[in-house]
This record gives structure tokens, sequence and C-alpha cells, in this order.
């Protein structure tokens, strides 16, 4: 039963305030549960800071990057400066070839020149020799008969001869005839007269002989 403090405690209304103490507390105490319930899932210090070290990974990643960048373009300028080299090698030995590819040129053009030239140095001393010679017409005939022989001499020491003419058929490999002469005596285009002295080196025509040929009426030439 209810004592008589009771009964005048619930008519103060302490009883009720007991209970909204009582109430209040208990909200109050929920409310701070549930905030410690939030603040333990939502607010974490360790997840505040997590970008920091994705930034500086980020960082080092670029600086890393950089640098490997940095080491292919230091690769590929000393590989332009060994192609730079080698360039200039080449150039530089291309030159040389060249010119000794063409001193050697020159040496066998003079040597060519040398051993055609020698071999008429004496002909040309012998000429001189007749120009200040004293004598009679026949003694000069006889002197410059001796220096072409001489020089004919010279000339086939370089493989040069000279063209057959008179008495042989006209042939227009190596003739150019100027003329003909009719006559009955001689066989029909037969050379009877060297104008010029043709020559030929070998079998290779140098200038073919200047003749006249033989032209009978009682003959047909073939």
């Amino acid at each position: 039963m209810e004592t008589q403090w009771e009964k005048v405690a619930r008519w103060a209304g302490m009883g009720n305030n007991k209970r909204t103490s009582e109430s209040m507390t208990s909200e109050e105490a929920t409310q701070e549960e549930l905030m410690d319930q939030g603040n333990g899932v939502d607010v974490q210090e360790p997840e505040m800071v997590t970008g920091v070290p994705e930034v500086e990974q980020s960082t080092a990643a670029s600086e890393a990057g950089t640098d490997a960048g940095q080491i292919e373009l230091e690769q590929m300028r000393g590989e332009r400066d060994q192609l730079r080299d080698r360039l200039a090698r080449l150039q530089a030995e291309f030159d040389n070839a060249r010119k000794r590819e063409a001193k050697e040129r020159q040496d066998a053009r003079d040597y060519a020149i040398q051993g055609a030239v020698e071999p008429f140095l004496g002909v040309m001393d012998n000429f001189n020799l007749a120009l200040r010679a004293e004598g009679s017409a026949e003694q000069l005939k006889s002197g410059v008969e001796m220096i072409l022989k001489q020089m004919e001499d010279a000339l086939k020491g370089l493989n040069v001869q000279a063209v057959e003419t008179v008495g042989t058929q006209f042939d227009p490999r190596v003739h150019e005839a100027l003329g003909s002469i009719e006559t009955k005596e001689f066989p029909d285009h037969q050379v009877l007269e060297e104008i010029r002295r043709g020559y030929k080196i070998r079998e290779k025509l140098l200038r073919p002989a200047l003749v006249r040929i033989a032209s009978n009426p009682d003959q047909v030439s073939e």
C-alpha cells in the first residue's frame, strides 16, 4: 500500500519528475550511445589522413617516371652523338678515297703519256740536229728519211701501225677515196696513190688512209 509520504510526493509531482528525470537520463544515455556509435563509425582519424600517402605515392611515381624519361633522353642524345661522329668519319673516309682515286687516275694518265711521249724524244732530238746541220739537199733528205724511220719504229713500240695502201684493194673500213684514176693497167678499185697515211692501233682504226684508186672500165668491180 502507498505510504503517506508517497502520497504527498505524488501530490507534489515529485514522482513524475523522477520518472521524467530518469526518462531524460535514459534518452540522453541513448543519444550519447548513438553519438558514440556514430563517432565510432564515421569519425576515424586514420582515414582522414589516408589521402596523404596516396599523394606521396603519386609524386614518387611521377618523379620515377621523370627520371626514367631523363635517362632515356640522355641515351638518345648519346646515340645521336655517336651517329654524328660515325657520319663525320665516313664523310672523311669518302673524301680521302675520292682524292686517292683521283690521284691514281691522274698518275695512270701521266704514266700513259710518259710511255707514249718518251720514244719520240729521240726523234725530236734528231730533228733539231737536222735543222742545225749544213749539207746538200740530198743529205738533208737522207737525214729526214732516217728520222721518219725512227718515228715509225717508235710508233710500232706503241702497237701503232700504218695502214697498207698502194697495191692493195680498196677497203672502205680503212681507206677513204679522194678520187679515182682511170686506167686499164691495174685492177678496178686498186689503191694507186697514198695521199695521207692512215694508222691503227692493233685492230682499232685511229684514222683512215686517204687514197686514190684505179677505175678500170674493162673490169667490173666486186
